[in-house]
Order: C-alpha cells, then structure tokens, then sequence
C-alpha cells in the first residue's frame, strides 16, 4: 500500500502515465499528476477516479509544459510551498517523432521536452527528495536509444533533423541523465533507476505517418503485438512500489527485470558532460 506516500508522475493524462497514475492510486497513494493541458488532465482525473473505485487515494492535478522552463519552474515553486515531501517523482511525459519544432526556449521539441525539460524538474525538486529519503526517482526511456547518438556539435538539431533520430537521441540522454545522477545520489537515501516499457499503445505515435490503406492493417496488430498501456506501466508501478529495488541505483530495468545497455548507455564521460551542459542551457548555476 502507498497510504501516506507522494508521487508526482509527469504527463498522467493518457497512455502509460494514465495507467501508472491508476495504479498507484489503487494503491493509496497521493498522485499529483502533472500535466500540460487542464482540461485533458480534468478528464482523464475523472476516468481515474471512476475506474480505481472509492477505497482510493488521492489525486492533484498541476499545470506542468516541459517545453517552457518557466511552467517547469512555476510548478516546482508551487510543489515546495505545498508539499512537505515526495516519495517518488516519475519522469513518463514523452514527444515522439513530431515535425522539427522549438519550445518555448528555442530547443528541439524532442529534446528540449524528453530530456532538458525533465533535467530541470528533477534538478529543482531534488532537495525535497532529499529531505524524504528514502524516495525514488524513475525515468521513462525507450529501447530506441539504441539509434542515439550524443552529438555534442548538434544537439539542438540546427544542422541536420531527422525525427526518429532525435528521439533516439533523447532517450538516449534520460540514460546517461540517470547514470549521472545516480553517481551524484550516492549515500542520499534518494534512487534513480530508468526503464523502457517496450511497444505500447498510445497515441505517442500521432505523429508518424501510416498510408490509409495500411491502417486497417497497423491498427489490428498493434492490438496483437503491442503492449495495453496497462503492461506498459508495469515496469513504472513495480519501480515506485517495490521493495525489491529498494536502495538500488542507476540501474535500467524492462519488464521488471534489470535491463544490460549498451555502451553508449553506460558512457560516464559522455553522461558527465551532457549533465554540464544541461545545466547550462536550462540556466542552473550550481
């Protein structure tokens, strides 16, 4: 049970994070979910509320857009001032191969939101971790970091953009962001562990394209291959709640087993340096 533990899970309001949020509702737990548009937060609050019954815990909605560090600021002020701790933050929200687009800052969409965004949420948030040790910190990466690469020349994607690239690239860095964080965690009582949920169901892909003809096709396997964003979450709920990963640090897991990475995962140097240069660009100063 989770009566009494606070969890915030980045963009609760639809496909894994929705699922996430559920469960660890279900589980008594007080959920804030921080979500970019009120209105689909409001709604999908509702379906969440109506599916996990009345023996439920708590759920809060927040104004959180990971592409304006301002909103990511504002929501940080507006967690100190009212929560006097969190368990778990749960960094799920994702962009998925959109069109080349900047946020509010000027960065890559992909970048700026999956990892940039993420970077500074859990950087503002982590002395209130701290001080309620033991409390964990779960990020939402993907089996497509494989096809990442750090470019440090590029990394705004101004010379060249390819959309699948460049969110490879992102997952790639919510890696080495937990590899380097969980270096600088150490003795803390605060955990950092990362996972890739597999092929789920969402609307994640909106922006891919698949051929008319075709999508009768896509639609009915993606019902048979891929996973309900239920399955998807798994990994998130048994990250947050178990007590087998309790103290564990820096690990990557998929379907609730620790997960080997390649190299390029594993990189400290590269991980160290894309740490000090997120720090730069989302302007903390340390």
């Amino acid at each position: 049970m989770l009566r009494g533990k606070t969890i915030i899970v980045t963009g609760a309001n639809s496909g894994i994070g929705k699922a996430t949020a559920a469960e660890l509702l279900r589980r008594q737990g007080r959920v804030i979910m921080a979500c970019r548009d009120r209105e689909r937060a409001e709604k999908a609050a509702l379906e969440i509320q109506q599916e996990t019954g009345p023996d439920r815990g708590e759920l809060v909605i927040k104004l959180l857009d990971l592409a304006s560090l301002k909103s990511v600021r504002s929501f940080c002020e507006e967690i100190l001032k009212e929560e006097p701790k969190i368990d778990v933050l749960i960094n799920n929200a994702g962009i998925y191969q959109c069109p080349y687009t900047q946020t509010e800052d000027g960065f890559e969409m992909q970048f700026g939101v999956n990892h940039l965004g993420h970077f500074l949420l859990t950087n503002l948030l982590l002395d209130l971790l701290k001080r309620s040790a033991p409390s964990r910190i779960i990020v939402v990466s993907s089996k497509l970091y494989k096809y990442g690469e750090i470019n440090f020349d590029d990394l705004n994607s101004e010379k060249t953009y390819d959309k699948a690239f460049a969110y490879s690239r992102s997952k790639l860095a919510n890696l080495l962001f937990t590899l380097e964080l969980s270096r600088k965690l150490e003795e803390t009582g605060v955990t950092v562990n990362a996972l890739t949920p597999g092929i789920v169901r969402t609307n994640l892909g909106r922006h891919v394209y698949i051929p008319m003809l075709v999508k009768p096709l896509f639609n009915l396997a993606s019902w048979a291959f891929f996973k309900s964003p239920e399955a998807g979450a798994q990994t998130s709920i048994y990250l947050a709640c178990s007590p087998d990963v309790e103290g564990v640090q820096g690990k990557c897991f998929a379907n609730c087993q620790e997960e080997q990475l390649l190299d390029k995962a594993t990189d400290e140097e590269v991980a160290k340096r894309l740490w000090d240069i997120s720090e730069v660009l989302v302007g903390i100063t340390t």
